[in-house]
């Protein structure tokens, strides 16, 4: 998590990044709170700060940054582009044009698939995994399995937002892969 009053160059601060973020209560469903990164992301100083922070959180050796579709190739993109390294889209299933390697997950109401370009992976390429938010870890998990049988060395996430509670960023550190976020919300 992103600490201190200020960060370096004057970036803004871990909290007023959070405030950044509105709260949607009740959505997709009764009892949820949505995080909508969407005002982070139209607050040009606070993607620019959020996309700094990250970066000061990177492994060194990185070579290449995966982001997950949708809100990861945001952040995930503009990541690779301040650390001057490629980027991987994890897409949904049926979305790139050439052949491709995908893993089904299961959701907490159904099952997904994601998918990648194999060709876009070299054996031992160390590629960090970033998304908006980890909560309850599959769609992560199947990503860095996914990147890993491409041959990846993916053993490294960031996330703007964590929500504990949820459990995700455990399931991540037990599957061997070290994870960071800028932020964390109690709740769902």
């Amino acid at each position: 998590m992103v600490s201190g009053p200020q960060g370096d160059a004057g970036l803004m601060t871990a909290g007023a990044l959070k405030a950044l973020i509105r709260t949607i209560p009740d959505f997709p469903a009764a009892g949820i709170r949505f995080r909508d990164i969407t005002t982070l992301i139209a607050d040009g100083p606070g993607l620019a700060a959020s996309i700094e922070h990250m970066a000061a959180l990177v492994p060194q050796g990185i070579q290449s940054v995966a982001g997950i579709e949708a809100r990861g190739f945001i952040f995930g993109t503009a990541l690779a582009i301040r650390l001057n390294v490629g980027f991987i889209p994890v897409r949904k299933a049926g979305k790139l044009p050439v052949e491709t390697i995908g893993v089904d997950y299961a959701l907490e109401y159904g099952e997904a698939r994601i998918e990648i370009d194999p060709t876009l992976v070299s054996d031992g390429e160390k590629v960090l995994l970033v998304d908006d938010l980890i909560a309850t870890g599959g769609t992560a998990l199947a990503a860095a399995q996914l990147l890993r049988r491409a041959g990846a060395d993916c053993d490294h996430a960031l996330f703007v937002i964590d929500l504990p509670e949820l459990g995700g960023a455990q399931k991540l550190r037990d599957a061997g892969i070290a994870n960071q976020s800028l932020m964390e919300f109690a709740g769902h």
